[in-house]
């Protein structure tokens, strides 16, 4: 792997995993699917825009348009629907901790149903990092936790994984701006409807929410998903989902400094574990 998209990876890690911590502070005050289509409306409008002043238009073929629908109804709409639901109930920490095994569903993914491999040094290294997901999962537990949002983090996971497989037939075209827009604007459409049949709107609007929010919608939500779609195109499904099992370590350092969330020796430990797991992917052959 060269060095640009290490630095791909590296920056999409940090940003992905600082979204847990700012969509912590909002769903504290606001409810979470209602915040959450506000919040890709405004960016899948901003990056349309983005898009049509760089002279990109919505010009794709049958199963570009499907790669569009599905990666916004999977990331967008269940993934962040799920987890923005879950972390009424559980800390920024450990939503970022759940997400990074999603790398593992993506190996398996498609080991079995589309037939690639990995070199047994690429498997070692997923179940080592997964390993190290566990071992900080499981002090956790010991502590205490919502089972329902622990629940909620999983079915976003799974959604996840099929939004990240999806991303090679949503992404190609030169559109990418486009792109990414436009799969905002499903995940808002999507979850509109159960916003508007669940929730009420009740926002209470400070300094610290009004930062988190449009942080959340520039940074991870346009600048993040933008990176992951060249990282894809780049390098591969596979080998950009390991960048994932970086989420415990940023989004525990995240947490733990702006929120002041709990950092273990069971953390770091877990941490250095999971780094051990991506070296190793990364050194494999695909």
């Amino acid at each position: 792997m060269d060095i640009k998209s290490v630095i791909m990876g590296l920056t999409f890690a940090l940003i992905w995993s600082s979204a847990f911590t700012s969509a912590r502070i909002i769903v504290q005050v606001a409810p979470p699917l209602s915040i959450s289509a506000l919040r890709f409306l405004i960016a899948g409008l901003i990056a349309v825009s983005i898009a049509y002043i760089l002279g990109q238009r919505a010009k794709f073929s049958y199963k570009q348009w499907v790669g569009i629908i599905l990666f916004g109804l999977c990331q967008n709409a269940i993934y962040l629907g799920f987890f923005f639901m879950a972390m009424t109930r559980i800390e920024a920490s450990v939503a970022s901790i759940i997400a990074s095994s999603m790398p593992l569903l993506v190996a398996l993914a498609l080991t079995t149903i589309f037939k690639d491999r990995l070199s047994l040094l690429g498997y070692s290294g997923l179940i080592i990092g997964f390993f190290g997901v566990i071992l900080i999962m499981s002090s956790r537990l010991s502590n205490g936790i919502d089972i329902i949002g622990i629940i909620q983090c999983i079915l976003g996971v799974l959604a996840l994984t099929i939004a990240t497989l999806s991303v090679k037939s949503a992404s190609t075209g030169g559109n990418l701006f486009m792109v990414v827009g436009l799969q905002m604007l499903v995940g808002s459409a999507a979850l509109s409807v159960p916003a508007i049949a669940f929730e009420t709107w009740d926002v209470v609007w400070d300094k610290k929410v009004a930062i988190a929010f449009a942080y959340t919608i520039v940074v991870p939500g346009i600048i993040a998903t933008y990176i992951w779609f060249l990282l894809v195109e780049r390098i591969g499904a596979t080998k950009a989902a390991t960048f994932h099992f970086l989420n415990p370590f940023f989004g525990v350092a995240i947490a733990a400094m702006l929120l002041n969330e709990k950092l273990s020796y069971y953390d770091m430990l877990g941490v250095v574990i999971i780094m051990l797991g991506i070296f190793a992917v990364q050194k494999s052959k695909i």
